[in-house]
């Protein structure tokens, strides 16, 4: 199973409501961001999967400016899809 809103919101400590919508596109963006990055060799119900949704969820959500701080996020989600890419079988 991918992220959730409530594990998304758990992970950027937002206890409110506002952002939701939002939210949640962020949260099926990551999947197809992940799905197409791995060549959809991914298994969606794989912690690792999970992780790298967060990591992509929580950079767009805090860096929502047109020019962001990629470089920050880069290195720790490649090697994140490298894995999952390389690891995942038998996918749906």
């Amino acid at each position: 199973m991918t992220l959730s809103l409530t594990e998304a919101k758990e992970f950027l400590r937002i206890d409110h409501d506002l952002e939701d919508t939002s939210l949640s596109s962020l949260i099926l963006a990551s999947e197809k961001f992940i799905l197409n990055a791995t060549h959809q060799n991914a298994d969606k119900t794989d912690e690792l999967f999970k992780h790298a949704q967060r990591l992509l969820v929580g950079h767009w959500y805090e860096s929502r400016e047109v020019v962001g701080k990629a470089d920050a996020l880069a290195f720790s989600l490649q090697s994140i899809l490298i894995q999952i890419s390389y690891t995942s079988s038998d996918v749906e």
